[in-house]
């Protein structure tokens, strides 16, 4: 069962309601004054989220194929309803809302539903806006959204733990843009491994990405990273240097890793840091305005001495543009033991401040506030 609980001034977790979902959350823990709650429970491998100004929230799936539209009907600050507006999908993981239309995100193409909105229960067959993405699945689920300059931004992962494959295509290990006709296509960001997340800074609209580092360095290297992208046709560095200051044994000797922009932040490593957002609400206390919040969706191949990393949502606190703190701020989801019962994969700021933030492990989508 998941419950809803309030963590007190003195960190105490304090049960005060049952949800009928599938695993237990009395376990997590967040700052003084923040509670969590069940926002939707059943939402099978929910992934990403994107809102539109009517109040749908749509949510992705990467394993099973599905699309959502979540609705909140009555506005009680819970869903009521779950639609599956897609399925049979390619993978899709990414999902933006325009001018009516959702996008989504396959492996190898980028879908519009025109007016999806008035058409919930009889969603209309999706125009084609790009078919020409690489068709490599490794790292080829796709995070995507609008920026401030109204193109789609579209990363491309490298399709590998670590090759340098832009020989044939300039896209591997980038994050792309275009109109959102799919026309005038062009790389924003270079030697970008694999982000799934990312999002502009409220006040300067600036780029700031997410990034996971390669496998097999080692249970401590290299740590995933938070990225500052304010011009077009920036290099991080892959597959030549890792966190800013670690080349790599195969590729490192052909380039040096002060030729390219360093990370903002090293984040944890193999902590599979996903979705991020700039919390622009009013609920919490205001030093976390401004600031992000990332899901880091947990690690899969550290030893078992080492034990897992992530599986919480930490922020990032900014002074300008340098990250001056990075700190947990939910965590739980990986037990004591060793095993985890949920992994965060996205957030999403709501109109009231709330701050949502999907499990696709769980299948849920939960809800975290704040009150004095």
């Amino acid at each position: 069962m998941f419950r809803n609980f309030l963590v007190t001034a003195c960190g105490l977790v304090v049960v005060t309601a049952s949800v009928a979902v599938a695993q237990d959350i009395d376990a997590l823990t967040l700052p003084p004054g923040f509670s969590i709650d069940v926002y939707a429970p059943d939402v099978p491998n929910a992934r990403s989220m994107a809102r539109s100004p009517g109040g749908t929230l749509f949510v992705s799936t990467r394993q099973a194929g599905d699309v959502y539209a979540v609705l909140d009907r009555n506005q009680d600050q819970k869903a009521d309803e779950v639609i599956t507006i897609a399925t049979g999908l390619n993978t899709p993981n990414g999902v933006a809302f325009r001018d009516g239309s959702l996008y989504v995100a396959e492996v190898s193409r980028i879908l519009r539903y025109d007016g999806i909105e008035s058409r919930l229960q009889n969603p209309p067959e999706p125009v084609v806006v790009d078919e020409d993405y690489p068709t490599e699945r490794s790292h080829g689920w796709k995070f995507i959204r609008f920026g401030p300059d109204g193109k789609l931004y579209v990363p491309v992962g490298a399709p590998c733990n670590i090759c340098d494959r832009t020989g044939e295509d300039g896209r591997f290990a980038s994050i792309t843009r275009m109109n959102p006709d799919g026309s005038g296509q062009e790389v924003f960001a270079h030697g970008v491994r694999n982000s799934v997340g990312f999002d502009w800074h409220p006040n300067t609209g600036e780029l700031w990405f997410t990034s996971n580092g390669r496998d097999r360095l080692g249970d401590e290297t290299p740590g995933d990273t938070l990225n500052h992208a304010p011009d077009l046709g920036m290099h991080f560095g892959f597959p030549f240097c890792h966190q800013g200051d670690i080349p790599d044994p195969e590729f490192g000797e052909r380039r040096a890793c002060d030729e390219f922009s360093p990370p903002a932040q090293t984040l944890g490593p193999h902590v599979a840091s996903l979705g991020m957002r700039f919390y622009t609400g009013s609920m919490f206390p205001a030093q976390y305005r401004n600031q992000i919040f990332i899901a880091e969706h947990g690690s899969w191949n550290r030893t078992p001495e080492a034990g897992h990393t992530g599986y919480r949502i930490t922020v990032a606190t900014l002074e300008g543009n340098r990250v001056a703190n990075y700190s947990v701020f939910a965590e739980g989801w990986l037990s004591s033991d060793n095993s985890s019962w949920g992994r965060p994969v996205d957030v999403e700021v709501m109109p009231d401040g709330a701050l949502l933030v999907t499990d696709d492990r769980a299948g849920a989508i939960y809800r975290i506030t704040y009150g004095e």
